[in-house]
């Protein structure tokens, strides 16, 4: 559920600082637009801020939060950064409901933080990996304010029973989910599934599979990513 493994290198250029918690990397032209995402299970925000910056657009802010540092029972009860706890490895066990509530509160707040700093909410893109794909999903969903975009890779919906009654906004919202077809880790057809209950309540959802891809990400992914993003929060 955690480190992503990119194929090929990335390194940043843009000065990097790391502020309560999340590593926060500035737009090199002017700030019109913000991107929040989310790592995967035992992670720090710096996993995917170098890779991030390199195919973000220049006006785009990139924020890479990490996770508290909690107890995960998926591991034997071992201390990582999580955003909520893991129970199982099985769409059909129960799931850690207050803790992902807890979570997209959080990230509600992030959304607010750039807003108050005079990003609109419909050009700040909400991403993840993994756990971090998860909780950004449902975060939106969760979310009354239109976002411009999300970006879920190798994930799933978390907690779908309860949808799409508790989707209260993002309904119309630009969605891309990506995954490899070979992940050992979340099996591709948890992605499949979290994107057929989506497409009917979230119309704009859109579905990405990549041959021969474990539990990480690519250049192809990434370059789609990069597309989607141009896409979605065009320079103003």
């Amino acid at each position: 559920f955690g480190r992503n493994r990119c194929m090929g290198s990335f390194h940043s250029r843009e000065k990097k600082s790391s502020m309560a918690g999340k590593v926060v990397i500035e737009a090199s032209a002017k700030h019109t637009a913000t991107l929040i995402f989310l790592h995967g299970l035992g992670d720090t925000g710096h996993g995917w801020a170098s890779t991030l910056a390199e195919i973000r657009p220049a006006y785009v802010k990139l924020i890479c939060p990490t996770a508290p540092v909690m107890p995960v029972t998926l591991n034997a009860g071992f201390r990582m950064p999580s955003w909520f706890d893991l129970r199982s490895l099985s769409l059909t066990e129960p799931e850690d409901e207050a803790g992902i509530k807890s979570a997209a509160k959080n990230v509600h707040l992030l959304i607010e933080e750039e807003e108050k700093a005079g990003i609109p909410s419909n050009r700040i893109v909400l991403g993840g990996f993994s756990q971090g794909g998860a909780l950004a999903l449902y975060s939106a969903f969760e979310y009354k304010k239109q976002l411009g975009g999300v970006v879920a890779l190798s994930c799933w919906l978390p907690l779908r029973q309860l949808f799409p009654i508790a989707a209260l906004g993002n309904k119309e919202t630009r969605i891309l989910q990506c995954h490899g077809d070979s992940d050992p880790v979340v099996p591709l057809h948890w992605g499949q599934e979290s994107y057929k209950m989506m497409k009917t309540f979230a119309p704009n959802s859109n579905f990405k599979t990549y041959m021969g891809l474990s539990h990480s990400s690519s250049t192809e992914e990434l370059s789609d990513i990069a597309d989607f993003m141009k896409e979605i929060m065009p320079s103003l």
